[in-house]
């Protein structure tokens, strides 16, 4: 993926340096609709904390989204997980599940969408066969997720786990 500009809007793909970034935002996806926990809280969790340590793995790819100042905006990225240790959304350890949060200012601004579009053409590139995500009820990502082809293959407590097949 190169750097690409939507507006004032620059994707650029996610880098190691940007482990830190992602950790914010993975705070972000798991307290989209109130505080649930503080970064380090969130982090000593071993199925949540897998989602970013060790930023980049073999086979991960992320986009970034900035203002043009530089600032971070969100950041969507996957990540493959083995059947013995799945993330929330797992559908095969073929399929990389997806994580996209952005910051709460500019939510409902298109952001998301132009992170999930740029992480779908990442993921098409690299020849994966989907995506799949976990989205918990009530979360008003899930109609962006829908509305990109997701459907609906699983459900664990209140959340459903959703997959887009690609053409990979």
């Amino acid at each position: 993926m190169t750097d690409t500009r939507h507006g004032p809007l620059r994707l650029r793909p996610a880098h190691e340096r940007d482990a830190p970034f992602l950790e914010r935002m993975l705070l972000e996806a798991f307290n989209w609709d109130r505080p649930r926990f503080a970064l380090a809280e969130l982090l000593a969790l071993p199925r949540a904390a897998h989602y970013v340590s060790g930023w980049p793995r073999a086979g991960d790819f992320g986009v970034v989204a900035e203002d043009a100042r530089g600032r971070g905006l969100g950041a969507a990225w996957a990540r493959h997980f083995p059947a013995d240790d799945p993330g929330y959304g797992h559908v095969s350890p073929s399929v990389p599940e997806l994580t996209l949060a952005v910051v709460p200012g500019e939510r409902g601004r298109g952001v998301g969408g132009a992170l999930l579009d740029a992480l779908v053409l990442a993921a098409e590139e690299a020849g994966c066969p989907g995506l799949s995500l976990s989205v918990e009820d009530g979360n008003r990502a899930r109609g962006l997720y829908e509305r990109r082809g997701f459907v609906p293959v699983g459900r664990e407590g209140n959340a459903d786990t959703l997959a887009l097949r690609l053409g990979g």
